[in-house]
């Protein structure tokens, strides 16, 4: 892992085409501008993490759905 302290307007570059510019911060807030090509994937913790939980809560809820059975509780629903 590499940990930098960077200057306003200070950029890295990570291969040939992604550049990623410090755009200033303060300490709880850090603005950062990615420059990458359209086939590279760029997405935030937050947002994958977000996803990830929408995909269990589906696949839970279809689960659920197919077996009848309350899966919170590993009961079988009444009919």
């Amino acid at each position: 892992m590499l940990m930098l302290t960077l200057p306003k307007e200070e950029y890295l570059l990570i291969g040939k085409d992604i550049k990623i510019t410090f755009l200033g911060g303060n300490n709880n807030q850090l603005r950062l501008m990615i420059d990458a090509p359209r086939e590279v994937n760029v997405a935030r913790g937050r947002a994958i993490k977000k996803r990830a939980e929408k995909r269990r809560n589906a696949a839970l809820k279809k689960a659920q759905e197919e077996s009848g059975a309350d899966i919170s509780t590993g009961k079988a629903q009444e009919a």
